[in-house]
C-alpha cells in the first residue's frame, strides 16, 4: 500500500452532499466503514453505513475530569475533537481469544483458532493526533524486532480518511508536539470542513495515495479556490490558537533522573486513584495480559489476551510480589515510560497530545502540568 505523499493531491472542494457518495464508494469496495457517532452521551466510534450517523451539529465540552456534549448552532459533521475511544481497539482488540482447546480421550486438542480478520476497514474521521498514534503503534507492534501477528494482520489495508481539526478542546496539546491540528501525510483522503454563510457547507479534500486518488475521481468536486484555501488555513490556525496547554519534552530525561524521588510525585500520587482510565483511553498504550480459563468440567479451556495497565498492582507482579506497590511508583512508571523510555526504545515519545488522559481522569490529573512541575522543580498540587 502506498500512502502518505506529502501535501497529497491538488485540493478540491467537496460539497457536504457528496459525503453519502463517499460512503457508498467505500462500501462498494467492500470496506466496513467506521467513524464517530453519538451514543450514551459521548462521541464514540462504531460501524456506520451513512453520513447521517455522524455527530452532525454536536460538539464536546472537555476539561480535566469533565466531558459533556452540547448542541452546535450549525450543522457541522466534525465540529468536535476526540471522544473516549481511539482507533486502536480495531487493530489491537481490548479482548481477544488467542486459542481454545477441549479434552478428548484423555488429552487436549487445539481447536481451529484462526485469529486473522477478513475485515477491510475504512476509518472515517481520523484526527491528526490519532493518525500519529496509529503510526506509533505500527512502530511498536509491526516494525520492531518482535511483530504482533494479530495486529499486523488487522492493520494493513485500512483506508484512512483524516479530518483536519478546525476546533480544539482545552485539553488538547498536539500543536506543541507538532502532530496537529493538521497533517500532510499518512492518509488516503483528507477532509477539512468549511462552514460558510448562506448554508454553504463543504470540505477541502485531498488524496494522499493512489487509491485515494482513484476514489476521489468518483466524487463530484470542483477545484478549491484561493478563498477556500484561505478559509481552510484560518480554520486550522483557529484550532491551533485554541490550545491552551503545551508540553516541552526537551531535556525531560535529565529532569526525571534528577527528581526521581522528588515530592512532586507524592503530590500526584495523593490524588491518583490508579484506576487505569488514562491508559485505557490513550491511543498508544499497548500493554496486555494473558489469562487462561476453563469451564466447570475442565473439558474446555481458552486463552484470552486483554488490555492491561501499568496502574494495576498485578502488572509488575513477579515471584515474591509486585515491584511497584505504590501509586507514586506506578504513575511515575507510566509518565516516564510514555515520555522518556519510549523515546529510547522506539525513537519517538508515546504521547500525541490528544488530551484524553486529562479528560478521562476521574480526578483531573493533568499530564502537562505534571511535566511542568518536574521541569520547574515545583510541587504543583494540580499536577
Amino acid at each position: 500500500m502506498t500512502r502518505g505523499k506529502k501535501n497529497g493531491s491538488e485540493p478540491r472542494l467537496l460539497p457536504s452532499s457528496e459525503l453519502a457518495r463517499l460512503f457508498a464508494a467505500l462500501m462498494h469496495r467492500d470496506y466496513d466503514v467506521i467513524g464517530p457517532t453519538v451514543r450514551d452521551g459521548a462521541i464514540v466510534l462504531d460501524y456506520l453505513h451513512s453520513p447521517e450517523q455522524l455527530p452532525m451539529a454536536w460538539t464536546d465540552e472537555q476539561s480535566p475530569g469533565r466531558y459533556r456534549l452540547n448542541r452546535r448552532q450549525d450543522e457541522a459533521y466534525f465540529g468536535f475533537t476526540v471522544g473516549p475511544q481511539s482507533w486502536k481497539k480495531y487493530f489491537l482488540a481490548a479482548e481477544l481469544k488467542l486459542w481454545s482447546a477441549e479434552r478428548r480421550n484423555g488429552s487436549f486438542h487445539i481447536l481451529n483458532n484462526d485469529t486473522r480478520s477478513n475485515q477491510h476497514l475504512a476509518l472515517v474521521g481520523v484526527r491528526p493526533c490519532d493518525l500519529a498514534a496509529i503510526a506509533i503503534q505500527d512502530r511498536v507492534l509491526i516494525e520492531d524486532r518482535y511483530v504482533d501477528s494479530v495486529y499486523a494482520n488487522r492493520h494493513p489495508g485500512a483506508f484512512i480518511v483524516v479530518v483536519q481539526c478546525t476546533h480544539a478542546a482545552p485539553t488538547c496539546f498536539c500543536a506543541s508536539l507538532h502532530l496537529g491540528p493538521a497533517t500532510e501525510a499518512g492518509f488516503d483522503l483528507s477532509l477539512t470542513e468549511l462552514l460558510q454563510p448562506g448554508n454553504r457547507h463543504s470540505f477541502v479534500i485531498r488524496a494522499g495515495s493512489p487509491r485515494g486518488t482513484e476514489l476521489l475521481a468518483e466524487l463530484e468536486t470542483e477545484p478549491a479556490g484561493t478563498g477556500d484555501l484561505q478559509r481552510e488555513s484560518e480554520a486550522i490556525e483557529t484550532a491551533r490558537g485554541e490550545q491552551v496547554r503545551t508540553i516541552d519534552l526537551s531535556g525531560l530525561k535529565e529532569f526525571v533522573d534528577k527528581r526521581f524521588d522528588d515530592d512532586c510525585w507524592d503530590k500526584i500520587a495523593a490524588r491518583c486513584l490508579t484506576c487505569g482510565n488514562c491508559t485505557m483511553a490513550c491511543p498508544t498504550c499497548f500493554c496486555s495480559t494473558v489469562e487462561d480459563t476453563s469451564d466447570l468440567s475442565g473439558m474446555k479451556v481458552e486463552r484470552w489476551r486483554r488490555w492491561d495497565s501499568c496502574f494495576t498492582l498485578s502488572f509488575s507482579y513477579i515471584h515474591g510480589g509486585s515491584v511497584r506497590t505504590s501509586a507514586k511508583a506506578r504513575y511515575r512508571q507510566w509518565l516516564t515510560h510514555k515520555l522518556v523510555s519510549w523515546v529510547d526504545q522506539f525513537g519517538t515519545p508515546g504521547c500525541v497530545g490528544c488530551g484524553r488522559c486529562i479528560t478521562w481522569c476521574p480526578v483531573g490529573i493533568d499530564l502537562t502540568e505534571a511535566v511542568h512541575a518536574i521541569q520547574e522543580g515545583k510541587d504543583n498540587g494540580n499536577a
